[in-house]
């Protein structure tokens, strides 16, 4: 199959989580034999217009991103590549408007793919959600969001965020570690709630590690002395995929408390560690959809209810794999696109 990806400004241009899962869609394309070009903003130094990185070819529709002459060009060059599919990243959205007039010249459905952490006007978004044969999202929060803006229930799918489950093997269990967090330490990642649960179960024994940087560390690492915690919480930083895996494995209980997850990703890969998930509902936040109908999990809506999700946690056996979720491996996600777009074609 031949798929046609426009993002003008890409992963190497714009670090979010919606342009690097995109990108990954073209990789994991490109790896099972299909032809995958992303058309986008050249952002490579050479006077070549197009660019292989990753077994990913990129193909420069303008130099830089140069958002007119971007739009105008497009449509003809996506005609020219003749693609089965067109999938476009639905920022900025005159993107769309352009990839809608190119997948027309070329006689291919037109998708969209939505993450949620994008950022658009009124009357763009609205374009965004409409002009697609498809929309697909990570989840049924930002499937709602899309409607809301003008998509309709046909028009939309969900299509969940994946992950390597082989990569988990390949790693030893961290010793020592038995309830993690891991979230980028920011004014959304409400540890106050899970720092307030764990001080309820101060006469138990217990420790905590919190994986994650930014903004208001020194804030959480303050609020855990004055809970009197401190000696117990372990704040280590960002950490490398490997080293999550590593604590994963070792934990016995995931707790989500973010106010904002468009896909808990992370709570995905604690959960196929073999963690056992405690979510705190926040109502902008997508990771009780994970868990449902999951045994081994528990929902909450305050740090009470949270320490008492942790204690009877206790009654599960430690694992340190679940392959429960191998339904979200690289393999298994990506197939649900391929079939998604068969499916547009009428094949």
């Amino acid at each position: 199959m031949r798929v046609a990806l426009v993002a003008m400004e890409t992963a190497q241009q714009v670090d979010s989580a919606g342009a690097r899962r995109f990108e990954r869609i073209g990789r994991l394309l490109a790896d099972r034999g299909h032809e995958v070009t992303v058309f986008c903003g050249q952002w490579w130094d050479s006077y070549t217009d197009e660019w292989t990185v990753g077994g990913l070819r990129y193909r420069g529709v303008t130099l830089g991103s140069a958002l007119a002459s971007f739009c105008v060009r497009l449509p003809a060059l996506l005609g020219a590549y003749d693609p089965d599919i067109v999938h476009v990243r639905p920022v900025p959205g005159e993107q769309v408007l352009a990839a809608a007039a190119g997948s027309r010249l070329a006689r291919a459905p037109l998708f969209a793919e939505w993450f949620g952490d994008e950022q658009l006007s009124e009357r763009r978004r609205t374009w965004a959600a409409t002009a697609p044969t498809r929309a697909v999202t990570p989840s049924q929060l930002v499937r709602t969001r899309i409607r809301e803006y003008g998509a309709t229930e046909e028009q939309t799918m969900v299509i969940p965020e994946s992950i390597d489950t082989e990569r988990i093997e390949a790693v030893d269990p961290a010793e020592g570690i038995d309830i993690v967090y891991a979230h980028r330490l920011d004014e959304s990642a409400n540890i106050e709630d899970f720092l307030l649960g764990m001080a309820e179960l101060r006469e138990r024994d217990w420790t905590a590690t919190i994986i994650g940087d930014g903004p208001k560390r020194s804030d959480y690492e303050q609020e855990a002395a004055d809970l009197r915690i401190d000696d117990r919480v372990t704040f280590v930083g960002a950490c490398d995929r490997q080293r999550r895996l590593e604590l994963y494995r070792g934990a016995h209980a995931f707790v989500q408390t973010a106010y904002r997850e468009e896909f808990a990703t992370e709570l995905l890969w604690a959960l196929a560690c073999g963690c056992i998930g405690i979510v705190e509902y926040q109502a902008e936040s997508s990771a009780h959809e994970l868990i449902e109908n999951y045994e081994r999990s528990y929902r909450v809506t305050d740090p009470q209810e949270l320490a008492d999700a942790i204690v009877d946690a206790g009654g599960f056996e430690h694992r340190t794999r679940d392959d429960h979720w191998d339904s979200h491996d690289h393999g298994v996600v990506i197939e649900r696109y391929l079939d998604a777009y068969r499916d547009l074609r009428g094949q």
